[in-house]
């Protein structure tokens, strides 16, 4: 599944080269790939492979990727592009970043806008109905101007933005049957995002004095959790329902990666950072040679020998002298 996984994320990055220029690779994100890996999901034959050259990400090693002319892939570039320069056009609307700066920040809101133009030349192409992404970032930027009272009314451009990307990849594929459940499963992916963003961005948002939807809305962050724990059930029944040629790579990023990610974004905010509890946490991480990992750790969701302290080790120099079923060797 990595490889599959990494076929995928560089040809999204090579695909926006090749159909964009050099610089759109920036547009490159762990979530657009998903498109990418729905659409071959759902078709009847694998994604075309090509070999793409060495790359400093992958260790300068070559590698197969999706090719440049899937379909799938071709749609992952595009709404990965549109929301980019989406985004892009929210800083400046904010005043954040270099996008907000009034002089320097005009050949950032230029790329935003040749963006623009470039995806929906392409979506059209797909067959792809861009005005849904353009309509919902302008919806987006409304809502936030004026204070939107819920949550939810503030994902909600996200939501539908992100339900049809994924509605469309049962086009791109033959498979109609899939559309309403795609439809929904994108919907409630879309909310996981945006509220992990939040939540994630609230510290330093609040720091700088900038839009936040939790602060926006009075969310608290027990209120958000609770709203992605039942997404995440609505989502991983959406997926089920799902008519595919091949689920592993699917579930594992739709249903599992995304728990792991709600569970990483919350995990500091469930447990705050009260000293008695951290070290309690450090002795028993210690006594278990690092195999209990605290729910805040990057390392809770790794396998046993990447959590295990003495995993270069034979077992015979384990503290406890195990059998080996901890996986120490």
């Amino acid at each position: 599944m990595l490889t599959a996984w990494r076929a995928h994320l560089c040809g999204l990055c090579l695909t926006l080269r090749d159909h964009h220029g050099q610089f759109a690779r920036m547009a490159t994100n762990y979530d657009g790939l998903i498109l990418s890996v729905l659409a071959e999901a759902q078709d009847s034959r694998p994604a075309a492979q090509r070999t793409a050259g060495p790359c400093p990400l992958r260790g300068f090693r070559t590698t197969g990727v999706v090719s440049s002319g899937e379909r799938g892939a071709r749609l992952a570039a595009v709404v990965s592009l549109a929301l980019a320069a989406g985004k892009i056009r929210d800083h400046a609307a904010d005043g954040d970043g270099m996008a907000g700066r009034r002089v320097s920040g005009a050949p950032l809101r230029h790329v935003a806008a040749s963006w623009s133009v470039a995806a929906a030349r392409d979506a059209e192409s797909l067959g792809f109905d861009m005005t849904v992404l353009t309509e919902a970032v302008d919806r987006q930027v409304a809502l936030e101007a004026a204070a939107a009272p819920s949550l939810l009314q503030v994902t909600e451009p996200t939501e539908t933005a992100v339900a049809a990307a994924f509605a469309h990849t049962a086009a791109l594929a033959g498979e109609p049957r899939n559309a309403e459940s795609l439809r929904e499963a994108g919907r409630l992916f879309g909310r996981i995002a945006h509220i992990i963003d939040a939540v994630e961005d609230l510290d330093e948002d609040l720091a700088r004095g900038s839009y936040n939807p939790l602060v926006a809305t009075g969310t608290s962050v027990a209120e958000a959790g609770r709203l992605c724990e039942d997404a995440l059930t609505g989502l991983g029944l959406a997926v089920q329902d799902l008519e595919l040629r091949e689920r592993h790579l699917v579930e594992a990023l739709l249903v599992g990666e995304t728990r792991h990610a709600v569970r990483r974004a919350f995990a500091e905010r469930v447990h705050p950072t009260d000293p008695r509890r951290k070290i309690a946490a450090g002795i028993v991480t210690f006594l278990t040679c690092g195999l209990y990992r605290p729910p805040w750790s990057r390392y809770r969701q790794g396998g046993e020998k990447g959590r295990c302290y003495l995993s270069n080790f034979g077992c015979g120099d384990c503290f406890y002298g195990c059998d080996g079923t901890c996986g120490c060797s």
